[in-house]
């Protein structure tokens, strides 16, 4: 449902896409994973016919961006990092102007917004102006928005920054609940467990290009990492229980004494973890608490990027002059109630 072959973007001297490809599947949730300025946005205003690329290709639901531009629009949902909605008119009004919008004539974009109230959970404040939600209940009604024509493929970029756990836990239900109805999803995401709950598929993207991809677990699988984290009940017996796990593990054991913990590195998962404490019990060493350790998607992320993931704000992709993260100080416009309307329009 969402193709990329070989899509390249500059502004000026710097490369925002630098031969990207991807592929999602019908009916499934792909994110975009990546820190801030990795090409992330770019791709996804790429795909949503927001912005051209230098060179490349890409398809939405079987249609050329480039080529037909207005038949991707028809089919598509757009959630950005900021809600595009008008404060000064109520949250019914802002779902009937974009009914209207997408031309499904007076009735039938009543009736819709109505459902769609109902659906975010957003009826009892349909009626009230948008300027007195809280930023969860704007990011939900933005959403709302992006499903008014009942799009096949939906495009979400960052769609909990900055809400609250309840308020992006609701959000996560609502993403599930679209998927289950036959929809496609692009996530773009700098949460990692945001990631890791929600995506069937992840691509992790760095400086533009794709530097790796599969699901959470495969990418967690990829790059090892399994401990068994152990802390012994009396301290005499770190020692020994040291050198037992040094015996399975695959790489330098770790021992805390003020915490009376050890840390080893092995393979073999379960098998490993059951093996040590088989040792540990035949050498009577008491264990006052026990786990395997996993790797994370941050784990992923540390190692494929060299940093961890950046979570403090959106991302605007700093190659791209339009967009306002990375620091770059975005340019502000006075919105009228005539030009949000065109915004919205165009």
């Amino acid at each position: 449902m969402i193709r990329a072959s070989g899509l390249v973007k500059r502004y000026g001297q710097v490369t925002a896409l630098d031969g990207f490809d991807l592929s999602v599947p019908e009916g499934s949730v792909l994110a975009l994973l990546g820190p801030n300025g990795a090409g992330k946005t770019t791709a996804v205003r790429i795909f949503t016919t927001l912005l051209e690329p230098d060179s490349g290709s890409a398809e939405v639901a079987g249609v050329d961006v480039l080529a037909n531009p207005k038949g991707v629009r028809e089919r598509i949902g757009l959630s950005g990092q900021n809600a595009a909605v008008d404060e000064y008119l109520t949250g019914f009004e802002n779902l009937d102007m974009f009914g209207r919008l997408y031309q499904l004539g007076r009735q039938k974009a009543r009736a819709r917004s109505r459902e769609l109230l109902e659906q975010f959970d957003l009826a009892e404040a349909g009626n009230r102006s948008v300027k007195t939600y809280s930023g969860g209940m704007r990011r939900r009604l933005d959403l709302a928005a992006a499903l008014v024509a009942r799009p096949d493929v939906l495009f979400l970029d960052e769609p909990t920054t900055g809400l609250d756990p309840r308020s992006r836990s609701g959000m996560w239900e609502v993403i599930r609940e679209l998927v289950q109805t036959g929809a496609t999803v692009l996530l773009t995401t700098q949460y990692l467990e945001e990631a890791d709950r929600l995506a069937d598929n992840i691509v992790v993207m760095d400086r533009g290009q794709v530097i790796a991809q599969g699901s959470a677990d495969a990418l967690k699988a990829q790059i090892g990492g399994e401990q068994i984290e152990l802390v012994v009940e009396e301290a005499a017996d770190l020692p020994l229980a040291r050198a037992l796990l040094a015996q399975l593990a695959v790489g330098e054991v770790q021992t805390d004494e003020h915490s009376r913990k050890v840390t080893a590195p092995v393979s073999g998962g379960a098998g490993a973890l059951m093996t040590s404490l088989r040792a540990l019990d035949a050498n009577d060493v008491a264990i006052f608490d026990v786990g395997l350790r996993r790797p994370t998607l941050d784990d992923v992320f540390l190692t494929l990027t060299g940093h961890t993931a950046e979570s403090d704000g959106p991302d605007g992709d700093a190659a791209d002059p339009s967009a306002a993260g990375d620091g770059a100080a975005p340019q502000r416009r006075r919105h009228t109630k005539t030009n949000r309307r065109e915004e919205h329009a165009r």
